[in-house]
């Protein structure tokens, strides 16, 4: 269970991360997944696992890839023009997201009247924080944007899971992600930024602790613990984020009464979400990169 938490944390602390790296986000992300597919590239070497995948298999990995590389690009870009606890608070309604596009994706199930009814009450939720937070409407845009392509990749996900080994399928979807952003490069800047000696530092951290670390973690516990208990634990993910803001920023994660009461409603609503779900009979754990 610790362990879990530690993974929880560690993905909660991407937003922290990306604000300290001074990079644009599209580099930050492309830098992210670089790194990343090396760690993996690693892993694969040690455990000698042998990725015996077909080309059509090899192409929807990397076309999924871009739709993780292009999350994390928004993701960091909203907590650029708000501020990390903003673009956090925008992360919990993936779980809304997904059970919104399942059914119209894969037809395995229909919308459920409580799922529809969690949704109209963070759409509630969201008004709030778009009431009471609205110089911060374009961040916040953003990081619903990122949890959408979040969801929707998570979605497309659960195709691949059980058919190749995870480390392999995490491989080649950062491949992918880094090429996809690589795309928005020479709109940013005129070249790909080279970090400076802390950025490096900190792309290591987010690289290899937040995304290779954590993921390998995850999948270890998915095999101790039940679905259940890693959805409701994995749903602490934006109160992680939010403390840990507050303590890194201080002042500048400072929210109003409102965004509070908005991003409560928001973490309360999907935290009881795994309840309603086991309740109808399904057990579906996460299926992306966390954060």
């Amino acid at each position: 269970m610790i362990q879990l938490h530690l993974v929880v944390l560690a993905w909660g602390g991407t937003a922290i991360l990306g604000k300290l790296i001074t990079l644009p986000a599209v580099d930050v992300t492309v830098w992210r997944t670089a790194l990343a597919s090396i760690g993996l590239g690693v892993i694969v070497i040690l455990a000698r696992i042998r990725p015996e995948l077909k080309r059509g298999a090899i192409l929807g990995l990397l076309g999924t890839g871009v739709l993780i590389g292009w999350h994390w690009m928004l993701f960091f870009l909203s907590a650029r023009l708000a501020n990390a606890s903003v673009c956090l608070a925008a992360m919990p309604t993936v779980m809304i997201w997904c059970s919104l596009l399942e059914p119209l994706m894969n037809g395995t199930r229909r919308w459920s009247r409580p799922e529809l009814l969690v949704g109209l009450v963070m759409l509630g939720a969201v008004w709030v924080i778009y009431r009471f937070e609205f110089t911060h409407w374009l961040g916040f845009t953003v990081g619903l944007a990122s949890a959408l392509l979040a969801a929707l990749f998570a979605v497309i996900n659960k195709g691949f899971a059980g058919k190749h080994h995870p480390v392999v399928i995490c491989g080649f979807q950062m491949v992918g992600a880094c090429a996809a952003c690589l795309i928005f490069v020479p709109f940013t800047s005129s070249k790909l930024a080279w970090p400076s000696a802390p950025d490096f530092i900190w792309l290591l951290v987010l690289s290899q602790v937040c995304t290779v670390g954590a993921y390998v973690g995850y999948l270890h516990v998915l095999q101790r613990l039940s679905v259940f208990t890693i959805n409701v634990v994995y749903n602490l993910e934006p109160v992680y984020g939010i403390v840990l803001a507050a303590l890194v920023f201080g002042e500048t994660e400072r929210m109003s009464g409102g965004f509070y009461l908005g991003a409560g409603i928001i973490i309360a609503v999907v935290m009881g979400l795994p309840w309603v779900r086991r309740k109808m009979g399904e057990a579906t754990a996460l299926t992306g990169l966390g954060e």
